[in-house]
């Protein structure tokens, strides 16, 4: 859901951000992360939400390029304006250069980038804008740019993978059904119309089979359409996030798999943690931006934490007590408390919930697939041996 919260984001300047949030508390608490004090809350109507969709994800504008330019640009010794001014200038697209401009322009009227960049929730999440503002206190942008891009490039690595091995099963799943709607809807009733004409008495199976062969063909249009209807609603539902919550709590359900999944969400909570700490952002403000990147029963479990290390207990322990760690997590999080580097240990426990995430999918995958495999032809294998039986038994009474 999204809410207007109103800020005063100068000292003589209102302004308003709009956060996705599950309620007027969590958005309030969102916007005070980010530095602003918090005027009001408001919920917005749910037909606002579409166009702010279209905006974030419809038009094409990648974070992660703007930030390897922006840091390019920088390192090469530009100021900031002559950077962002630069990448204005090259930009091709209407939004995408309005947008820069509407940076730039904050930026000549003396505000920070940081609060630049605030103005703009759609594109730049509260996980960017928070880095930013930690280094504009050292003064050292690029540092945080340069975090950003290695934090977004280790996610992708992991989602990629996972996006691969989820490809093969997903084609195979497509091509076995067509190739078994085609048997049905083409072949099948074919079969049967040579059986009724020959008279033979076929195997109960076999009449089944011809049975459904004929509904749908009488049906071909109505089926293709109910088919291509569920493929929409399915389409559709994945593009809403309380559909895609409800997928991923149903799959997280299945054996061996809730933990799995648990790893990797909390991967992508260290490895935000880990870059909020190395721009010295405090631990609990730092939990409270990541916690959205995580479901809602973690969600629920990081701000416990956050509160108790709030009220002085160690961050290993309060960790610890709501499910946050592993056993070998928990020895690297008091290492780190020992040695005050808790931003490298954050991230160096990020990476083995990876490589488990990565070894997992691969062993998951070689499992998977010859399984699928064995299912969708042994299916299609029935289909075709049900058609031929009948032939098989005439020829076994002649001889």
């Amino acid at each position: 859901m999204q809410f207007q919260v109103r800020v005063m984001q100068e000292p003589d300047k209102v302004g308003a951000l709009i956060l996705d949030a599950r309620d007027a508390e969590e958005a309030a608490g969102l916007a005070t992360a980010q530095g602003h004090a918090v005027l009001s809350v408001k919920a917005r109507a749910a037909w606002p939400s579409l166009p702010s969709w279209g905006r974030r994800f419809g038009s094409g504008f990648q974070l992660t390029l703007f930030s390897q330019e922006l840091l390019a640009l920088l390192r090469a010794g530009l100021s900031l304006v002559e950077a962002l001014e630069t990448l204005a200038e090259k930009e091709t697209r209407g939004e995408q250069r309005k947008l820069l401009r509407g940076i730039i322009a904050g930026l000549y009227e003396g505000h920070a980038l940081s609060s630049a960049l605030g103005r703009y929730p759609c594109y730049f999440p509260a996980l960017y804008v928070a880095a930013v503002r930690a280094s504009e206190k050292t003064g050292d942008v690029a540092e945080a740019l340069a975090r950003y891009v290695s934090y977004q490039a280790q996610v992708d690595v992991v989602r990629k993978r996972i996006v691969s091995a989820a490809i093969y099963p997903a084609l195979l799943l497509i091509v076995g059904g067509m190739v078994m709607l085609f048997l049905l809807l083409y072949v099948v009733p074919k079969f049967s119309r040579i059986y009724e004409d020959a008279g033979h008495e076929l195997p109960v199976l076999s009449r089944l089979l011809m049975a459904w062969g004929r509904l749908l063909e009488n049906n071909g249009p109505l089926v293709i359409a109910i088919m291509l209807g569920l493929l929409g609603g399915l389409a559709y539902a994945v593009t809403r996030p309380g559909s895609r919550r409800w997928f991923i709590e149903q799959f997280s359900r299945l054996p061996g798999v809730g933990e799995h999944l648990r790893t990797f969400h909390l991967a992508r909570f260290h490895r935000g943690m880990g870059m909020l700490l190395h721009g010295g952002i405090p631990a609990v403000t730092a939990m409270g931006m990541v916690s959205g990147l995580l479901p809602p029963p973690q969600r629920v479990a990081v701000e416990q934490a956050a509160k108790a290390i709030g009220e002085g207990k160690p961050i290993s322990l309060a960790m610890e007590r709501h499910g946050l760690t592993t056993p070998v997590s928990m020895r690297l999080l008091r290492v780190g408390e020992r040695t005050g580097d808790m931003g490298v240990m954050m991230e160096q426990i990020a990476n083995l919930y990876d490589e488990e995430t990565a070894r997992w999918v691969d062993w998951f995958t070689r499992l998977f697939e010859p399984i699928l495999m064995v299912f969708i032809g042994g299916l299609i294998g029935l289909i075709v041996l049900l058609m031929y039986l009948p032939i098989f038994e005439l020829a076994g009474s002649i001889q």
